[in-house]
Formats: structure tokens, C-alpha cells, sequence
């Protein structure tokens, strides 16, 4: 028998395209320009599916699914908009819509989801998320088709708790995405906690996360909790994952597996109820296969894997930022800027290898250095070649040798700490950094064949046992 499908939008060419392509499959389609006329059909009981835009004449078609999923609470609904913003993807969801697309949309997959919501399982609608109507407070910017798709998978997640794994390179905004997360999702009553692995001291680690008793260890005079507990009934965003260190995975494997911790020096387990969000601009699959990262923790963070598109993919959404950036700087004080057409293009065409990060920094200083309302071509000209990312990257180090390659990493590790200096137990940290990859490499290069491996080193077999045991390096033979 074959399904009554209504179709709600102003726009006729919208609808005609429609109309054609649902019959072909055998539905009988029904269609009106204004949201009156879809209600009076949907109250009579009429039509198996919806398909209805946000804008029209005379209602928005988000404010009508609510009424439309109180009389008909089976009814399958697909929401069309050209608004294109991460608040209307979480409102289509809150409201009960079967699935969300933007405008353009591609016509075989609106089919593909037609066809899913006439044929799936009705299932218990989720509990509503009120995520307020600012869309002037968005916390990711962009329109684009790269951006569309985020959006839609955060949308399904806000009623869940599942872990999410967040990749993406620096500055592109792994961070907004984990707070997205919270704040519009069913955790946003209890705390957002975050904290950054590689800005961690390795030693300090475990003490951060799951705390540590008075006398634990030299300097621990009180008790001290962790962000495991800090976070309690909220999310803990662990920022680069990639950078922590092998025998922290293993006890956050355990925590992820058991749902309960112990603090550092005590004894009493600790039940854990924590929505975990981990980010990294490292390729984790990479360092699995470098011994670097557990594949059994890999797989327990990478439930919902999210890529964030560096802003050289979605270069279209350059404007709308820029936008958003001046009305931030003007918000905060600066004179109200302007930036003319030729110069827009310019920035749409800049490579950004800092992501959106620099694309902030440079429109913060166009708004506080320069004295003209109207930005023109000259000056963007002279910001980006002064940018330190306009030069070659990392051209100046191909030909360095290890000793200067371990310099220079030291001088950046001294300059991140400012006027402070490292924790103790320095030597010992770096030589264990030089060693796992040097161990690491030369299993790998002789195949997981110790004996080979410890003539390559020029170490007694027994002393690179040791070491392996010491340093947690899993050990494969055969493989390379």
C-alpha cells in the first residue's frame, strides 16, 4: 500500500522536484506553501511522513513539530532549512524530527531517509533539551557542508552519554565542539571539567585526574581531588589524548572498563558517573602502531568519532567568522571594523594553518592596531606576510641532527613554562621520552626480535627485557 507523504515549503520549485521524485518510488504526495495547511492535514490525521521546511509565510516549521508530535507522537518528520546553523539542527532534534538536512540538500539522500523513516521501528521519543532560541550565542560558527554534518551528528548525541572522540589540528575548535556537547546536552545541569595532557607534567598526571590522599607522596599535605571527581555527573574533556603517557592509559582503560577509581595513595574504589569527550590533533592510529597509544583505550574513546575540517576545507565560512570575530572585539571595546570585498577574498584564499584560532588573532589585531573602519586588501597584504605561519614550516629542520632537533624541543618545552621552571625530575622524564621510541623503533625494525634488537642497541639482552617491562612497550613479533 502505498505511503501519503506531505510536503510543506514555499518554495514551488522545492516542491515540484519533490513531487516528481516521490512518486517515482510509488508514494502518493500531497503539498502546500504554508504551514496552516500542513497542520489542518496533520490534525485530520492525514499523510504517513512530513517533510517540511523551517521558513514560511506564516509559521516557522520548527515551532509547529512540538504540536505536530503531541496529536501524532508516530508521525515520522524531516526538517528542510536553509539556516544551516548548529541551533536549528538541535532543534529539529529536541522536537522530536526524524532527521534533519540542510538546504541545498541532495536529493538521493533525502530518498535514502525517506525510505528509513517509512520502514524503521518507532522507538520511545527522547526527553526534550531546551537549548533556548539565541542563535546569537552559537558556539560553533559556519554554514558550510563540512560544517552541516557536524552538526547533525552532534544534534543525535546531545541525549546521550556516549564517549566522543574529537580529531582535529590545532585551533580548529575541538574544544567548543566538547563543550557543545555539555552545555546542550542532558549533562549541561553539572560541570564541565577540561584538562590538557600535554600541559600535565607526566609524574602528576594520575594525581590530577583521580586525585591524591594526604602523604601520598613528597608535597601531598593535603587531600586533593581529581578532575574524575570534580566532574562528577557532568564531562570531562581530556584535551590531547594523544600526549599521555602509557602507564595514565592503562589506569584510564581501567576506569573506563570498571566505572570506578581509587585515589592516588588510597584504597577505598570511588564510583565514577562521567560523560568522557578526548580531542587530539595526533593521528592515534599512528601511534598504536608505534607502541605510543593502547588500542584497547582507542577503541573505549572512540565510540563517536567527530573530525573537525581544518578552515583551509571549509573556506567558505570565512566570512561568517570574521563577522562573528569583529562583533566579538567590538562587544569587547575595540572600534567597530569593516572588512571590504577584495580583502575578504584574500582571507577566503589564505592557506590558515593555524585554523580558526588565527584567523581570531588576526582580526583582533586589525581591530586594535589599525585605525581605518574599512580593512582593505594592503593591510590583510601585510598581516599575512608578517604571520609567522606564512614561512615554510619545518624546511629549516629537515637537515638537523639529533642533538639539535633534542635542543630545540627543550628550549620550546623551557619557554612553555614562562617564569616557572619544570618539575623535578627532569633528566630522568627526558631520557625516558629518547628511550621509548629508540627501544620502540628497534623492536619494530627487527621485527619483534629481541635478541636483534638488543645487538642493534648495543644492550645486554636481560637490561632490554628490563626496559621493555619498564617502559610498557608492547612487543609484536613477526610484524614491522
Amino acid at each position: 500500500m502505498p505511503s501519503t507523504i506531505l510536503v510543506a515549503d514555499d518554495d514551488r520549485a522545492i516542491r515540484t522536484v519533490l513531487t516528481q521524485a516521490l512518486i517515482r518510488l510509488g508514494h502518493d504526495v500531497r503539498t502546500t506553501g504554508n504551514a496552516a495547511t500542513l497542520w489542518r492535514w496533520v490534525s485530520d490525521g492525514q499523510g504517513d511522513l512530513v517533510i517540511t521546511d523551517v521558513v514560511m509565510p506564516d509559521e516557522n516549521g520548527l515551532d509547529l513539530l512540538p504540536r505536530m508530535k503531541k496529536i501524532r507522537p508516530d508521525l515520522r518528520i524531516i526538517v528542510m532549512s536553509a539556516q544551516n546553523t548548529l541551533m536549528t539542527a538541535l532543534k529539529a532534534a529536541e522536537r522530536g524530527a526524524f532527521e534533519y538536512l540542510p538546504k541545498p540538500f541532495d536529493l538521493k539522500e533525502l530518498i535514502s531517509v525517506v525510505e528509513r523513516a517509512l520502514s524503521a521501528p518507532h522507538a520511545a521519543p527522547p526527553s526534550p533539551v531546551d537549548s533556548g532560541d539565541g542563535d546569537d550565542q552559537l558556539p560553533l560558527i559556519g554554514r558550510s557542508p563540512a560544517m552541516q554534518e557536524i552538526y547533525r551528528v552532534l544534534a543525535r548525541l546531545m541525549a546521550t552519554d556516549l564517549t566522543v572522540m574529537i580529531v582535529g589540528e590545532s585551533g580548529t575548535g575541538k574544544e567548543l565542539v566538547a563543550r557543545a556537547l555539555h552545555d546542550y546536552g542532558k549533562r549541561r545541569a553539572g560541570p564541565f571539567v577540561a584538562i590538557n595532557m600535554a600541559a600535565i607534567p607526566r609524574e602528576l598526571i594520575e594525581s590530577e585526574l583521580f586525585g591524591h590522599e594526604k602523604g601520598a607522596f613528597t608535597g601531598a599535605t593535603t587531600r586533593s581531588s581529581g578532575r574524575f571527581e570534580q566532574a562528577q555527573g557532568g564531562t570531562l574533556f581530556l584535551d590531547e589524548i594523544g600526549d599521555m603517557p602509557l602507564e595514565a592509559q592503562t589506569r584510564l582503560l581501567r576506569v573506563l572498563q570498571e566505572g570506578e577509581y581509587t585515589t592516588v595513595g588510597g584504597r577505598q574504589a570511588i564510583k565514577t558517573d562521567v560523560r568522557i569527550v578526548a580531542a587530539t590533533h595526533r593521528d592515534l592510529r599512528q601511534m598504536i602502531r608505534q607502541g605510543l597509544f593502547r588500542e584497547d583505550l582507542f577503541y573505549r574513546l572512540n565510540v563517536v568519532p567527530i573530525r573537525l575540517p581544518p578552515l583551509r576545507e571549509r573556506t567558505e565560512d570565512v566570512p561568517a567568522l570574521v563577522r562573528h570575530f569583529l562583533n566579538m572585539t567590538a562587544a569587547q571595546g575595540l572600534p567597530t571594523k569593516s572588512i571590504d570585498g577584495p580583502a575578504m577574498d584574500r582571507l577566503k584564499h589564505y592557506r590558515w594553518p593555524g585554523n580558526v584560532r588565527e584567523l581570531e588573532n588576526l582580526v583582533r589585531r586589525l581591530a586594535a592596531l589599525y585605525s581605518q573602519e574599512v580593512i582593505g586588501i594592503d593591510v590583510i597584504e601585510q598581516e599575512l606576510a608578517e604571520s609567522p605561519n606564512s614561512a615554510p614550516p619545518t624546511e629549516e629542520h629537515h637537515n638537523e641532527g639529533l642533538s639539535a632537533a633534542v635542543e630545540r624541543h627543550l628550549k620550546d618545552y623551557f619557554a612553555a613554562h614562562d617564569d616557572s621552571i619544570p618539575a623535578s625530575g627532569l633528566y630522568d622524564r627526558v631520557l625516558r621520552e629518547v628511550e621509548r621510541p629508540l627501544i620502540s623503533l628497534s623492536l619494530s625494525a627487527t621485527r619483534g626480535n629481541q635478541i636483534k634488537a638488543a645487538q642493534l642497541l648495543g644492550l645486554n639482552r636481560n637490561t632490554l627485557r628490563k626496559k621493555i617491562r619498564e617502559l610498557d612497550i608492547q612487543v609484536v613479533r613477526g610484524l614491522k
